[in-house]
């Protein structure tokens, strides 16, 4: 199963320029691209996710 990079867009937030930029800065997830069509396995997607997701952002000033 894939998404397209309109579904990733949605699924993320952000705009389809963004992950274009990112793919051509090797910053997003694993793509594939056959001709012009880019997909993004769900699988990689989830990986990615799980790579920079953070609990919080919040850092205690005091430990």
């Amino acid at each position: 199963m894939a998404l397209t990079e309109n579904e990733l867009a949605i699924r993320w937030g952000l705009s389809v320029k963004t992950l274009r930029r990112w793919r051509q800065e090797q910053l997003g997830p694993v793509f594939c691209k056959l001709g012009a069509r880019v997909t993004y396995l769900i699988s990689e997607v989830e990986a990615f996710e799980r790579r920079v997701s953070r609990h919080s952002t919040f850092t205690r000033a005091y430990q």
